[in-house]
């Protein structure tokens, strides 16, 4: 059994019944909507049409939302519906970035998330959900699309039928019959008119979507109000803090053991101590980020292990373990100290990159699915490392050899990062999705932060490095954009439309 939706756009007349339906039979509240009909206007007078989209959960068979939910509260039951257990949910946001058809939203009563259930509690008992029976011209219908028999199964086998972004892999069980292109992709129109004739200035064809490629006007007429992105500063803080605990750990380590460099157990001292704040503050930035702090022990006592919010937890507290003995045991001169360093060598790592498989299971940000991630983050690990060295060795060294790992990995490190970052703005782009937040970096509103922050200033502090005399510099420059650089990599994936 496979429950699922057809929305049939020849007999939908706009009227909105199934948003109320819904909005009374969960009692959802003002701002937010489970289900919405979005309008769009195509064509030119006197030839203009007007169609209108039922928006929602799309009920996916491999649900992207279920995989990254931290605890679980997101589940796909036997017959087919992604349910929700909102008891469970610690408000991470984590599944409204990763649903491509911005189907959550987090409710602002219980400040959890919420979404389309497919009225699972009228299901249960054989009815149909409430916007099926709320639609006054059967434009909405729902059923077992594993029975041949049943209507939807027919329409489905019968009609041309389309999805949405079926390229995510997510197997929707939401199908249009009269689909408007327009309608369906988010990026054919924005809030005016996108025409391959009547371009706003400075706006490349690329960028209008559907409409423009089609030789169309397109304007979108009505659609549900959109939040600000989910994730704000608080994640760009914790990319950074979460950098600097692993590098501070990964290059003394990495150094001594690698390199063989001389590096004073003070110096190692300081910089473990200093690491084990940042760590605290890592931990600090995630849960202060919950829209439900109060459950965030959630994550360990009711982990899902495929989600990468999840494992990172799990690396953080080894992590965090590891680096407290190893500082104990060199403190204290005890013999373990070297087979944990080679532990704290494996786990800060592990710790600098797994935020990028967290990110890459948003498959709603496309900008996020670079290949290239897992490399920035630990070059950025790296960077911090570099940068804090520089900021404590004059005070806890003299370490010269250290030091001057420290300026190389700043000196070379920084340009590179530079390159990596032009390289993801310049090359071709999986999807249109992803070109628009990378154009959003390099030519929109971000640009002067781009251009002046990230590249200008990881090239002065990389000049102010090569410079025996500018360390510290060189060191508060790096840390400040790479707080930038993260930043602006963040909210650049959110500005995308998704619906």
């Amino acid at each position: 059994m496979r429950l699922g939706f057809v929305i049939d756009n020849r007999k939908c007349i706009g009227c909105h019944a199934c948003t109320v339906a819904c909005k009374s039979e969960h009692d959802v509240p003002l701002g937010v909507n489970r289900t919405w009909v979005k309008q769009v206007e195509t064509g030119t007078f006197p030839s203009v049409r007007r169609s209108f989209h039922v928006m929602r959960c799309n009920h996916c068979a491999d649900a992207p939302c279920v995989e990254i939910c931290p605890v679980s509260a997101l589940y796909i039951r036997p017959d087919g519906i992604v349910d929700f257990d909102n008891g469970r949910c610690i408000g991470c946001k984590g599944c409204l970035q990763a649903c491509p058809y911005d189907a959550l939203h987090i409710d602002p009563r219980s400040n959890t998330a919420a979404k389309c259930n497919f009225c699972s509690h009228r299901v249960d008992r054989g009815l149909q959900p409430a916007c099926v029976v709320a639609c006054p011209e059967q434009a909405i219908v729902a059923g077992d699309l594993h029975d041949g028999q049943s209507f939807i199964a027919q329409l489905v086998a019968g009609q041309p039928v389309q999805q949405r972004k079926v390229e995510k892999g997510t197997s929707p069980s939401l199908w249009y019959i009269d689909g408007d292109a327009a309608a369906l992709d988010p990026l054919a129109t924005q809030a005016g008119r996108c025409s391959a004739t009547d371009a706003p200035a400075g706006r490349p064809l690329a960028e209008l979507g559907v409409a423009a490629e089609l030789g169309q006007e397109a304007r979108l007429h009505y659609d549900a109000p959109k939040p600000e992105p989910p994730w704000g500063w608080q994640v760009s803080a914790y990319l950074v803090t979460k950098g600097l605990a692993a590098g501070l750990l990964l290059l003394p380590l990495a150094a001594a053991r690698l390199l063989g460099a001389d590096v004073p157990v003070s110096l190692l001292l300081a910089c473990g101590l200093v690491s084990l704040l940042f760590q605290a503050a890592t931990a600090v930035l995630l849960v202060a980020d919950l829209k439900r702090p109060d459950r965030f022990l959630n994550v360990l006592l009711r982990g899902n292990p495929r989600s990468w919010l999840v494992r990172g937890a799990w690396i953080l507290t080894a992590l965090g373990a590891a680096s407290s003995t190893l500082l104990l045991a060199a403190w204290r001169g005890w013999g373990a100290q070297a087979p944990l360093g080679w532990v704290v060598l494996l786990l800060a790592p592990a710790a600098a990159i797994y935020t990028a498989f967290l990110f890459a299971q948003a498959k709603g940000r496309d900008l996020w699915q670079s290949p290239l991630q897992p490399v920035h983050m630990a070059l950025h690990a790296l960077l911090a490392g570099a940068a804090g060295v520089l900021l404590l060795e004059p005070s806890w060294g003299p370490a010269p050899a250290l030091a001057g790992i420290a300026r190389a990995t700043l000196l070379w490190g920084l340009p590179l990062d530079v390159l990596l970052a032009l390289a993801e703005i310049t090359l071709p782009h999986a999807s249109r999705a992803a070109a628009q937040a990378a154009r959003h970096l390099h030519a929109g509103d971000a640009a002067p932060r781009f251009w002046g922050v990230a590249v200008g200033g990881s090239l002065l502090a990389a000049l102010l490095a090569g410079q025996a005399d500018a360390p510290a510099a060189a060191a508060l420059i790096t840390l400040a954009v790479l707080f930038v650089r993260n930043d602006l990599w963040v909210r650049a994936g959110q500005m995308v439309p998704l619906s």
